[in-house]
């Protein structure tokens, strides 16, 4: 049994730190400083992506189907290999096509004290003619635990609550409540989409690190079942991995980009890819999400849709 432990946390403070997410080994880190060494040694972390506790309707492809209130503030049943990916999409695809979408998929950022900031809650006017003249969006964080050890898991709240992430923690910043958790067994899950699909696609949630200054780590060279004829055509973005007072630079395959899968075992590498591949996949690194595909003749589909995404 392959089991992960999902985490909503509401922040309670402005966030200072990598402004697409918060980084899996700023979380593995915070409540490793809770658990025994060989406790923490054992969980992988993923990174945590920023929901807006909003008013949304379940994607077509999810288990569930219509409009729940303040949706992206509590974690959803997870039945389906699906279900996993409704908050790992920074264009909150979810949300009602009522609520503000534009200004809901940029962060707002405030400055104090010269400090860039991302803001805990996202604050807008509203019509003279409403009742309240301003809308308060809390914002939360999404992330998902795995162990070498299932044993360990679930963890605690007394561990999860009351996490800092990102910089000035000593002036209060990045402070989060625990606000949901829930475990979920992927041998469980339902893999039919994937099962019954003929092409597939490859979404790259998170960077897929090729490269690495971190000690004992060794360069790769872009998977073999990723449809891609020329590296170039890919982006890539320099990440770091800090620890302590030492800084590790890493040269990755930027997220956000879609290319075609060649692989022969959709299933398998669906189920691997959440729990990530790749160097840094204990971090956050490497998450991909297999995406079904109806296949044409000519395969013009499959390559605009990757011809977009690395434009983007």
């Amino acid at each position: 049994m392959t089991r992960i432990q999902q985490v909503m946390w509401e922040m309670e403070m402005d966030y200072l730190g990598h402004p697409y997410y918060v980084t899996g080994n700023a979380i593995y880190h915070a409540f490793g400083q809770h658990l025994a060494p060989d406790t923490a040694q054992s969980i992988n972390a993923s990174h945590g992506m920023f929901v807006p506790g909003q008013f949304g309707t379940f994607p077509e492809e999810h288990s569930k189907g219509g409009i729940k209130p303040y949706l992206g503030s509590s974690l959803a049943d997870v039945n389906a290999y699906d279900d996993l990916f409704l908050f790992r999409d920074p264009s909150h695809s979810w949300l009602l096509d009522s609520r503000p979408r534009d200004a809901l998929n940029v962060h707002p950022i405030r400055t104090q004290h010269r400090q860039p900031a991302l803001a805990h809650e996202t604050i807008m006017g509203r019509p003279d003619d409403y009742r309240k003249d301003a809308q308060t969006t809390k914002w939360y964080v999404h992330a998902y635990l795995h162990a070498d050890d299932p044993d360990v898991l679930p963890l605690g709240e007394d561990v999860l609550d009351g996490l800092q992430f990102g910089g000035q923690r000593n002036y209060g910043y990045g402070m989060t409540r625990l606000k949901d958790t829930q475990t979920v067994d992927l041998e469980a899950l339902d893999y039919s989409r994937l099962r019954d699909a003929e092409a597939y696609l490859l979404e790259v949630v998170t960077p897929y690190v090729l490269r690495s200054e971190y000690p004992a780590t060794n360069d790769v060279d872009v998977p073999w079942w990723w449809s891609v004829d020329d590296e170039s055509q890919l982006r890539h973005r320099e990440e770091k991995i800090v620890e302590g007072g030492d800084v590790f630079r890493c040269e990755t395959i930027d997220h956000g980009q879609v290319v075609g899968y060649t692989g022969d075992r959709p299933v398998e590498t669906a189920k691997n890819a959440i729990t990530r591949v790749g160097s840094h996949s204990k971090y956050g690194f490497g998450e991909l999400r297999v995406k079904p595909v109806e296949a044409r003749p000519d395969d013009e589909f499959t390559e605009e849709v990757i011809e977009n995404s690395a434009k983007v």
